[in-house]
């Protein structure tokens, strides 16, 4: 049987904060972001999370020294994990196997969520692309199985005054490589051209592969340092609601380095754990 390619849908986004989730969970609240309790999946990996209305922003770690999560220590810290949604992992699994996409078949793991009743497991189904199949960082889909146990409204609303993820920024030497992969994931018609390389449109959301020039152009001293890697994952354009509510959270976080442009501010690398942010007003 075959079964159609995957349209591609955002889920949610991962910025690798290694061992450190303590300060990883400080520097994002100071920039203005309410964060879920703190998750510890039964892969033993630990996580909070920034939700939105659709998707959401994860702070992802390991222990120092533990040995099951592996990738995310031995990774940079900063932007590393763009997710897609689907609702069968199985289908979207046979799909892309069936394209020749390298893919991991799903793997379901939980982590409890702590509620006003008392504790929840919520459980989640991921299809990862195989290790090494791009440099870029992780890509994968997540399938929620208690979607109730994570879109929950208390944790929606942020003082930066932020509603979504608008764009996920890739800087690539060849651009087309990792079109290419996506074109083969999603069909070509996913997959655009652009001035600086191209762009996979998802959902609502866009990714933006770029090269390094057009990297430094877009984003000025704010870019990342790629520190020599062919392929990263480099940054996110978030939508808020206003720039004068993220303007003020930032203030009253104290974020060094944060840059107000007539209709975008711009938050370095060094005070956002190795990702620039880009908040831009709906």
């Amino acid at each position: 049987m075959s079964y159609p390619l995957p349209v591609p849908t955002l889920d949610h986004v991962v910025v690798n904060v290694r061992d450190r989730i303590d300060e990883g969970a400080e520097t994002y609240r100071r920039l203005g972001f309410t964060l879920t309790p703190r998750g510890y999946h039964t892969l033993g990996s630990m996580n909070h999370l920034a939700m939105f209305g659709t998707e959401y922003l994860e702070l992802i770690a390991a222990p120092r020294g533990d040995t099951r999560r592996q990738e995310i220590l031995a990774a940079p810290e900063g932007l590393n994990g763009l997710v897609w949604g689907t609702e069968d992992s199985n289908r979207t699994y046979d799909a892309l196997h069936a394209a020749g996409v390298p893919i991991e078949p799903p793997q379901q793991f939980s982590r409890p969520v702590e509620l006003p009743d008392g504790p929840r497991d919520a459980t989640f189904r991921t299809v990862r692309l195989t290790t090494g199949t791009t440099p870029a960082g992780r890509l994968y889909f997540c399938h929620h199985l208690t979607r109730d146990l994570v879109w929950r409204d208390a944790w929606r609303h942020h003082a930066n005054g932020v509603i979504g993820v608008m764009r996920a920024v890739i800087a690539a030497q060849d651009p087309a490589s990792l079109g290419g992969l996506f074109a083969r994931m999603f069909g070509a018609g996913a997959v655009r051209e652009s001035a600086d390389g191209c762009r996979l449109l998802v959902g609502l959301s866009q990714f933006d592969v770029i090269t390094p020039a057009a990297l430094q152009r877009a984003f000025g001293d704010s870019a990342p340092d790629g520190e020599g890697r062919s392929e990263f994952m480099a940054g996110l354009t978030l939508r808020t609601r206003s720039l004068a509510a993220a303007a003020q959270a930032l203030e009253a976080g104290g974020v060094v380095g944060a840059v107000r442009e007539s209709d975008r501010i711009l938050v370095p690398p060094s005070a956002a754990f190795g990702t620039v942010l880009e908040f831009r007003e709906v």
